[in-house]
């Protein structure tokens, strides 16, 4: 087993190396560095491929080895309530840290960037409310699938774990299948990793070559408040909220997750990470369920650093254009930003569409101020989505506190190296057979998945 884990610590080594040479490569060549972008595309790609599949059991072993349906809808209602909450926060601070700099002064709009505005505003206004409402339904049940839509798989998961509630001991065949299939998945996800240096490469190459260091030269005042203001949300907001709750320490869950987050910075999509934010927060000691409902919710729901990015690229672009927005007008139009950005989360760019859209749809006449953006807006996703998926990472801890389906513990010997994570199956390799069969009525709904959780790899 040590072997195995030595081996992958190697593989983000050289996810690291391969960074720097992409970098390298973006300045001296900028036109290879282009030419290498397929690379980046291709590792997200094979990535997004495996989500689906992945959520699909974990939420169905979760939901279909409960006995109480109720204990579902908890869950899931604590776990939007909380979402909204700090999307309100997040909100709330980056509309302070933006009113205070006052970061768009002095720049000026270009022919050429009103182009690439328009066109990401034609991006931001393929999609309303209610198109993303009916979007959640799809087209056949295994549709989900195929499209690669993570509320479609959600909801498919959930009616499919509900009736396998319902079927008692007939479900059991079923979960057993289930259970294997998911054993299979990850081990294929596990496979997948080891082109990550690869991908790393071809993204950051893409990226430097395509904009080169003069684009970051001009806005870096807007990047440095952007990655400040997120880090303070983490730190100020989550970490004592983490601490105060749940009693775990911030910066032992976010080491905990290192690898995941140098994957997200790798390749700027924190849906990159989703499969191994599942596992890991089960191999940490939430429970299935738990994770099985947040996990998913709060990459289409918790967008705090999306939230963040909304207001400060908004703020940034009224000063900028010579249009400030007065406060009610900030207030209006980020609320309806916030709603319309559900679901894109872990979309590399899908910020930038969504900003576009909102002020296509509230303020025409700031539109054009959104190609000012459009060279960095790569960089700045990288911001939003680190702090995207450890929102998430300290949301699952908190719901699975507040509904008793915590193991701290267990969290305890995760977080200190005593129960390693098995970076080769990304599942526990002593648990050898999946759930049997949904607990009896007199089991508090969580036996299974506790026995699962309290024990250590092999």
């Amino acid at each position: 087993m040590s072997v195995r884990r030595d081996r992958t610590h190697y593989l983000y080594i050289a996810v690291i190396a391969a960074v720097v040479v992409g970098v390298v490569i973006g300045l001296a060549a900028p036109d290879l560095g282009q030419a290498l972008k397929p690379l980046g595309t291709a590792f997200v790609a094979l990535i997004k491929m495996m989500i689906s599949p992945i959520i699909f059991c974990t939420i169905v072993l979760g939901v279909g080895s409960v006995t109480k349906a109720a204990k579902v809808g908890r869950v899931g209602g604590l776990a939007l309530g909380y979402f909204l909450a700090m999307s309100t926060v997040a909100l709330g601070i980056g509309l302070v840290v933006g009113n205070l700099i006052d970061p768009g002064q002095g720049l000026q709009l270009t022919d050429e960037l009103r182009q690439a505005a328009a066109a990401e505003a034609a991006k931001g206004g393929e999609s309303d409310t209610v198109t993303f409402v009916l979007g959640i339904i799809p087209t056949t049940l295994v549709s989900a699938f195929t499209e690669g839509q993570v509320l479609q798989t959600l909801l498919v998961a959930l009616l499919a774990g509900f009736a396998l509630q319902a079927m008692g001991e007939r479900a059991t065949p079923i979960l057993n299948g289930i259970g294997h299939i998911q054993r299979l998945v990850f081990r294929i996800l596990s496979m997948i990793m080891w082109a990550a240096p690869v991908g790393a490469l071809g993204a950051i190459a893409a990226v430097v070559g395509a904009t080169g260091v003069d684009a970051l030269k001009s806005l870096g005042v807007i990047m440095l408040a952007f990655y400040v203001t997120c880090l303070i949300f983490v730190l100020a907001v989550l970490g004592p909220m983490l601490w105060l709750v749940a009693r775990v320490s911030l910066f032992s869950l976010l080491r905990y997750l290192g690898r995941e987050f140098l994957l997200i910075l790798s390749t700027s999509s924190s849906e990159s990470a989703l499969p191994r934010l599942i596992a890991k927060m089960e191999h940490l000691g939430v429970s299935r369920p738990v994770v099985g409902i947040t996990v998913p919710t709060g990459y289409s729901f918790n967008l705090d650093g999306t939230a963040i990015y909304l207001t400060m690229a908004t703020l940034f672009i009224a000063s900028a254009t010579g249009a400030p927005l007065a406060m009610g007008e900030q207030l209006s139009l980020l609320v309806f930003m916030m709603i319309a950005s559900k679901g894109a989360a872990g979309v590399t760019g899908a910020g930038l569409a969504t900003l576009a859209g909102g002020l296509q749809s509230h303020r025409p006449d700031l539109v054009d101020g959104v190609g000012l953006i459009v060279g960095i807006d790569r960089f700045m996703s990288e911001a939003r989505a680190l702090t995207n998926f450890a929102g998430n990472a300290v949301a699952t801890v908190l719901i699975g506190t507040w509904t008793g389906e915590f193991d701290r513990t267990r969290a305890t010997e995760v977080l200190s190296g005593r129960a390693p994570f098995d970076e080769t199956t990304l599942l526990d390799e002593h648990d050898d057979s999946p759930p049997a069969s949904p607990p009896s009525a007199e089991q508090d709904g969580r036996g299974a998945d506790r026995d699962r959780e309290v024990m250590s790899p092999a």
